[in-house]
């Protein structure tokens, strides 16, 4: 077993354990599911800058400068961003960084960490 969180596909929480190899469950929801299966339904396919798939969960670093309306300063390139959620909208990463909140990024400002 891993230390490693993953989000809940049922209710985006952010605290996902592992029970067992590739098994999470939820603490909010108490769902469970195989990561394998879940990475595969969701049919997403997102790739960095470099062209690199990205997957729910991997840690991404911001490759320049963003500006973000009603933020008195832009996310910094060099922002570490971990355990990203993917969706399918032009915005196409979700995530939470430090000092901003819960934002979304378009993958092509990102490169994998």
């Amino acid at each position: 077993m891993s230390d490693e969180m993953k989000p809940c596909p049922k209710c985006n929480c952010a605290y996902g354990y592992e029970l067992k190899e590739n098994i999470f469950a939820c603490p909010e929801c108490s769902n469970e599911w195989d990561t394998q299966e879940a990475e595969q339904e969701s049919g997403i396919v997102v790739k960095d800058v470099n062209g690199n798939l990205l997957q729910n969960g991997d840690s991404v670093i911001v490759i320049k400068n963003l500006p973000v309306k009603g933020a008195p300063q832009p996310v910094k390139s060099g922002t570490k961003v971990k355990n990203i959620r993917l969706r399918d909208a032009e915005h196409n990463i979700d995530c939470k960084i430090k000092g901003f909140g819960q934002i979304g990024l378009k993958s092509e400002f990102v490169k994998k960490a």
